[in-house]
Parts: C-alpha cells; sequence; structure tokens
C-alpha cells in the first residue's frame, strides 16, 4: 500500500512519543488539524505547515524533504487500484463448511472494532482452507486491506510475531528505513497504524496464544481470523469454530468434485466405502480424490482395498507432496515425552472411547496425572471429547498413527505389559461389576463400585471396551480369563446389553470350557448361548439343536443342574415355536430335575414358564394361580434372592399373572396387578408392561380419559427401550383415542403400530 503524508506523520510522531497535543502546542498547529492529517482526511497542507511540524519532530533534512513530497503529492507512491492481499490461492471446491462461512460472515457483519475468531480442529481437517476461502468472500468489506501470514506453529522455529509486525508495518506503507529499532516501539507504531484502518488478518497455523497476542490491535471494523490445532483458551475471541470432519453426504461430495462426479457414482459404495477408511478427514478425503485423479484406470474399489489395512493406510494417503502422515507428525512432535508415551499407547484401548482410569492404566500413572496429559492431547487436537462427559476419543487415522508410533518407538515386551494392564483391569472390573447382579449378588463395593448403580454404569458405557479385551485374551488363549468373564456375565445378562454381545461372550465361554477341557463348564455356557438363542434371538431351531449338545455335556458332567437348565431351555424354544404340549411336559420335567439337584431358584424358574405355557394354551385361570403361588415365595423370602433380584423378579411375575386376567376380563385385578407391579420395580420393562396394563384396564373400566396418559407413558418407554411390546401399546392408544373422539390421532397410531410389525419381522 502507498504510504501518505499522514502515515509519514503519524510514524515520525509515534517514533519520537509525543502525543497530537502536544505536536499542535510545539508547531502551532491544531490538535483537529492533525489528527485530520494522520487520519487521511485533510489535502495536502501547505510548506510552512509541514516545516513547523518537522522542527518539532527533529526530523533531518532528508525526511523533511520526503514528508514535503508526500504533502504536494498526496502520496510517496500512487496506491495500487484493490487493497493489497497476499491470500495463497482459493480452493474452488470448499465442501461440507457452510455452515462456518455463514458464521464467519456474520461475524464480519457484526464487526464494529477489531473481532476475533479462532478456528480450531485436528490436523487435516481444512482449517487453513476454509480461512481462505472465507477471507476471498470477505476481503471487499475491509477498505484497508486484506494480509495472510503462515504462522508455521508446527515448525521446529514457528515464526516470531516481531517478524510479522515488522512485515505488517511494510505492508501498511511504512518505508524500511522509517521502521524502529526496538521491537517495543515497532509493535507501538504497529498499533497506531492499524486504529484507523478497516483490515482483515489471517494469521494461520498459530503455534499457541504467546505468539498472536501482539498481532492483535484494535482496528475500525476489523477481522482477525486465526487458526490452529490448539484451542487457544486463552485468547478472548468473539468466536470459536471448531472443525470436525465432514460428514459422509459431504465426503461423497468432496470425492467427487476431485475424483469426478461421474466415476464417484459409477462406485457409490466404493466412494463411501473410501471415504469412510479416510475417516471423512478433509485431508485425506482430497489426497484420495487426488489419487484417483492421477491413475485413472483404477477402479474406486481399488483404492479402498489399499486402505482397509491399517498398516498401509497412511502410506496410501499421499499424494505428491501430500501425506496424511505428515500432517500427524508436525502434532506428534510438539507433545511432552509424558503426553507422547500415553498418545501411542492409547491405541491399544479397544473400544472407540475411553476415560482416564484406562488411560492411567496405560501410562501406568493415577487418573489424575493421565487426565491432565489427555487435556493436552485435545489441545493439541490429537484426541477429541466424546460425548460422553469425561471421556475421550481419537480420530480414525490418528488412532492408526498412534499405533504406528507404537510399534516404531517403544520395544515389544513394554508394549505387551501395557496391552496386558488394560486387559486384566478391563476383564476384572467386569467381573467385579457383573456380581451385583443375580440370586447372590454382592452388597459390598469393590473399587469404584458401589452398587449396581455403578457397575450397571460402568458395564454399560465400557461395553465396547471390556468386549474388545475378550477378543484379545481369546486370541490370547487366555481361557481360564475368558470363561471367568463369560461366567459372571449371565446374570447380568438376563436383562441388560444386545443379543449379540451375549451371543459372541457365551459362544467365547464354550470355546474356552472346551480348551480347558471342562466339560462341567462346557454344559453352563452352552446353556447360556441355547438361552440367547432362544430368548433374545428368536432362533428357535438353533437353540434346539444346541439343546442336544447341552443336554449331552450336562449328562456327561453328572450335573443334575445344568441338565435341569438343559431342559427349561428347551421348554423355553418349545414354548415360542408354538409346541405348546410339549413344553408343558419339559416344564414338568425342567421342574423336577432341579428339586432333585436341591435347587429351589432353578424350581421356582421352571415352574414361571409353566404358567406361560399354561396361558398360551388358553389355561387363563391356572396360570393366575401359578404366578400367585410365585409372587408369595418371592415376597416370603424362601428363594433366598439378593433385594434387587427379588424386585425384578416381583414385577414381572405382577406383569405375566395381569396378562392372564386381562384375557379373564378381570379389570379390577389388572389395575391392582399393575399398581403393584409399578410400585414394586423401576426396571423399565416392567413400567412399560404397567403402563399399558393399566392404560387397558382404565380402559376397559369406563375413564379413557385417565387410560391416556398411562398409554402415552408406555409408548414413549417402549420406544426408548426398543420394548417388543411397542405394537400392542400403540394399538391401545388408538382405541381410546377413538372413544376420545379423535380418530384421526388414532389412525397415525395404528399406522405406527403397523410400520413396528413390519420391521420386525
Amino acid at each position: 500500500m502507498g504510504t501518505t503524508f499522514g502515515d509519514l506523520l503519524r510514524a515520525h510522531r509515534l517514533r519520537v512519543k509525543l502525543t497530537q497535543e502536544e505536536l499542535a502546542e510545539g508547531s502551532g498547529v491544531s490538535v483537529r488539524a492533525i489528527s485530520d492529517m494522520e487520519r487521511g482526511r485533510a489535502k495536502g497542507p501547505q510548506r510552512r505547515t509541514v516545516e513547523a511540524l518537522a522542527g518539532v519532530l527533529a526530523l533531518a533534512a532528508p525526511e523533511t524533504r520526503e514528508l514535503l513530497d508526500a504533502a504536494k503529492e498526496g502520496r510517496v507512491r500512487r496506491p495500487p487500484d484493490v487493497a493489497p492481499s497476499a491470500l495463497p490461492p482459493d480452493v474452488v471446491d470448499l465442501t461440507g463448511r457452510e455452515e462456518e462461512l455463514v458464521a464467519l460472515a456474520e461475524v464480519a457483519d457484526r464487526a464494529r472494532t477489531t473481532s476475533l475468531v479462532v478456528v480450531h480442529g485436528p490436523p487435516g481437517a481444512g482449517k487453513t482452507t476454509l480461512a481462505v476461502h472465507s477471507a476471498y468472500r470477505l476481503a471487499p468489506r475491509f477498505a484497508d486491506g486484506c494480509f495472510f501470514f503462515n504462522l508455521r506453529g508446527m515448525d521446529v522455529r514457528p515464526l516470531h510475531p516481531s517478524e510479522v509486525v515488522h512485515r505488517m508495518l511494510l505492508a501498511l506503507g511504512v518505508v524500511e528505513k522509517q521502521v524502529p529499532g526496538s521491537e517495543a516501539e515497532r509493535s507501538d507504531l504497529y498499533r497506531a497504524l492499524m486504529r484507523e484502518r478497516s483490515t482483515l488478518l489471517v494469521l494461520d497455523n498459530a503455534s499457541d496464544e504467546a505468539q498472536v497476542r501482539p498481532l492483535l490491535a484494535t482496528g475500525r471494523s476489523s477481522l482477525v481470523l486465526v487458526t490452529s490445532r490448539q484451542v487457544l483458551g486463552g485468547l478472548e475471541a468473539s468466536s470459536r469454530l471448531g472443525l470436525d470432519v465432514l460428514d459422509p453426504v459431504a465426503s461423497f461430495r468432496l470425492l467427487g468434485s476431485i475424483a469426478g462426479q461421474a466415476r464417484v457414482g459409477a462406485e457409490p459404495v466404493a466412494a463411501a466405502r473410501v471415504a469412510k477408511l479416510c475417516g471423512h478427514l478433509p485431508l485425506a478425503l482430497r489426497i484420495a480424490g487426488n489419487r484417483l485423479a492421477s491413475r485413472p484406470k483404477w477402479t474406486i474399489g481399488h483404492l479402498a482395498g489399499q486402505l482397509v489395512d491399517e498398516r498401509r493406510r497412511l502410506s496410501a494417503l499421499t499424494a505428491g507432496d501430500l501425506r496424511v502422515r505428515t500432517a500427524f507428525e508436525m502434532s506428534y512432535r510438539q507433545l511432552s515425552d509424558k503426553a507422547a508415551v500415553l498418545f501411542r499407547r492409547l491405541s491399544l484401548v479397544p473400544g472407540a472411547d475411553f476415560g482416564p482410569d484406562l488411560a492411567g492404566v496405560l501410562a501406568d500413572v493415577d487418573r489424575f496425572a493421565a487426565e491432565d496429559t489427555l487435556e493436552e492431547l485435545v489441545d493439541m487436537s490429537l484426541l477429541d471429547t466424546a460425548e460422553v462427559p469425561g471421556r475421550y476419543v481419537f480420530h480414525d487415522l490418528i488412532r492408526v498413527f498412534a499405533g504406528e508410533r507404537l510399534v516404531d518407538e517403544e520395544a515389544a515386551p513394554v508394549v505387551g505389559q501395557a496391552r496386558r494392564r488394560v486387559v486384566d483391569r478391563l476383564l476384572g472390573t467386569a467381573v467385579a461389576a457383573s456380581g451385583f447382579f443375580g440370586p447372590d449378588a454382592r452388597t459390598t463395593p469393590v473399587g469404584a463400585l458401589h452398587g449396581p448403580e455403578d457397575a450397571e454404569a460402568w458395564l454399560t458405557t465400557e461395553t465396547a471396551n471390556w468386549l474388545g479385551a475378550l477378543r484379545w485374551a481369546r486370541s490370547a488363549s487366555l481361557h481360564e480369563e475368558v470363561l471367568e468373564l463369560a461366567t459372571a456375565m449371565h446374570w447380568y445378562s438376563d436383562q441388560r446389553g444386545r443379543a449379540e454381545t451375549w451371543e459372541e461372550v457365551f459362544t467365547a465361554g464354550v470355546a474356552a470350557a472346551r480348551e480347558l477341557g471342562s466339560v462341567r463348564d462346557e454344559a453352563v455356557q452352552l446353556n447360556f448361548l441355547t438361552w440367547t438363542l432362544a430368548v433374545l434371538m428368536r432362533r428357535y431351531a438353533d437353540a434346539l439343536a444346541l439343546h442336544d449338545e447341552a443336554w449331552r455335556a450336562a449328562v456327561a458332567a453328572g450335573d443334575l443342574r445344568e441338565q435341569g437348565w438343559a431342559v427349561h431351555y428347551r421348554t423355553v424354544s418349545l414354548l415360542r415355536s408354538g409346541r405348546l404340549e410339549e413344553a408343558r411336559v419339559d416344564a414338568r420335567r425342567a421342574q423336577e430335575l432341579f428339586r432333585r439337584a436341591g435347587y429351589p431358584l432353578g424350581e421356582h424358574i421352571s415352574l414361571s414358564c409353566l404358567a406361560l405355557v399354561l396361558h398360551e394354551l388358553e389355561n387363563y385361570e391356572d396360570a393366575v394361580l401359578v404366578h400367585r403361588e410365585l409372587l408369595g415365595r418371592v415376597r416370603s423370602g424362601e428363594l433366598d434372592l439378593a433385594p434387587v433380584m427379588a424386585v425384578e423378579m416381583a414385577g414381572t411375575l405382577l406383569i405375566r399373572q395381569a396378562g392372564s386376567l386381562v384375557r379373564l376380563s378381570r379389570w379390577s385385578e389388572v389395575l391392582a396387578a399393575a399398581d403393584d407391579a409399578l410400585g414394586s420395580s423401576s426396571a423399565a420393562p416392567t413400567r412399560c408392561g404397567a403402563l399399558h396394563l393399566r392404560g387397558l384396564a382404565l380402559h376397559r373400566l369406563g375413564d379413557p380419559a385417565a387410560a391416556r396418559p398411562e398409554l402415552v407413558r408406555a409408548v414413549e418407554l417402549a420406544e426408548a427401550h426398543h420394548d417388543h411390546r411397542l405394537p400392542a401399546v400403540l394399538d391401545a392408544l388408538a382405541d381410546v383415542l377413538d372413544d376420545l373422539g379423535d380418530p384421526d390421532a388414532a389412525g397415525g397410531f395404528r399406522d405406527r403400530a403397523t410400520e413396528v410389525r413390519s420391521s420386525d419381522r
């Protein structure tokens, strides 16, 4: 930009540290006139005015001539036709950042002085691309120019802020010989020159707050846009934009914009696979697109095949001088030694997310030290916070990079010890947590687990991790550890977790028992697996086939209890398959086996199954009587159940009893049983069933208005917990709405019930 008379006058005044008032007093020129001159609002002053000012400023003859020439000609150099810009080339195919661009434009619109925006995110997220693209769009709003500086924050020696100030002074029109010698004077001059200007300043790739602060100056409707891999939480920013990876649709579009939309459209499944293997990271997607564009004979499926192998993935994501690995290495080199160790070892975590406790086990430090280091990794954008507060998550490609660093930088025995520590912790805690469930549930705290609520929360949150630890233990032939976990999970699995999880756990248990040569444990695990197939997965034919294996193992082991379980699970499969007479015979047979084994709980469970068979045989009166007998046993304490299990069992029996009473149209008794169930158990399945039954009873007793809220709550619970009763509850609510004179709403709920039934087939 050309140097105006006002620029020169202001620079000389600041160099000798005079205020406008002091210069006015010494020269006889009014303060207002000096202010107008410096701000470019006055025409070139007369020679005598310039000489008076030069005298007070103690200018040398050449400096005075330069000032006179500037006053005479208006400028030392003519201004360019447009405001200066040193922006790098724009990326025209920016994709998936529309919301961020709008947010930046809104900040620019609101700017009255200087607004600061920090754009942060992991390496390769496209921070620079966004900032540059936005700067091109916003530059016309800033009359005094747009300036771009790469602060090289990830270099061994980042750009010093004083160098940026020096270059900015030159860009603002200060000639080299007028640039002050000291850093403080240059900063003073920089802030003074920026004060009356409207500028857009892009500070790319900042290392930390200390590098940015000296470059912040108050301006007139100005914007400073900072990009960094760190959050830069110490800066008082008007706005912060945390860039994440792209969503699948935007990833697909970006890949197509580079490799060709027709080509990507011809292989949509492979293209989506490539995008997923790139972790939806913009840099990785751009590299993948460039590789495809430079290899027109490749199929997209071929590239996907290269990326599948984690050992080759980062090497495959290279195109010319663009390398995903290099982007990660730049951040990795900035880490402290302890952060680097934890970063590498976190690649051993089996699941997608983790907390400080597990991190501490890997680094062999306490959870508080681990948490501090995790936050350092978050600040460096090598780790992200998970959706659950207090937990952390890797980007997929960064996890791969961490695994590479682990193999290259740590000895195999050290890695093995760290992995074994985390596997032992996960399996040990899972076994301890599962001990809070079942008839012999523990009542004393174990570590941080003080009761079933803590235990269930841990088992749910850490499912992917303890299940991953089980897989590793199985692959490492740790058969005893695998069998211990599978055995411990039996009662916890009764009403919790996903069927697929338990199929995997108990299949692993069967294999471990066989490897250990324990026929009894084989029978136990086969029975667990049979239950999973029959009750949770409705694979009745598979369950009946597996029963034969379980029965043979139980007989070989001479274990009457496991024989009873084998017959009981066969009863369940027969019941669910509609083979009711066979089921009634087997229910009595299982009851007898449990009686001979001296196992009252088994007798109770087999008798409960008999009540279900009686209900299906439409022998509702007998079913009600059996359920009442069973409920009495539970509440009398003769089964010696843990309090939690007793409560849950009572709630289940009440719901089943009420179901038989519905068939008998004994609505007052249905209502009483439902109320009892609601008061007995807080378990979601029990509450859903009880609310459904209350709604039915109230409706049949002539009070549809009271029935409606009960059924609405039942629908909410059934949807939230994927309860199999949802279609029936929806139909019941529709019937109530019909009676309340709202047929349109009723029709909507019936349609929803039909959809659910169709999706369950």
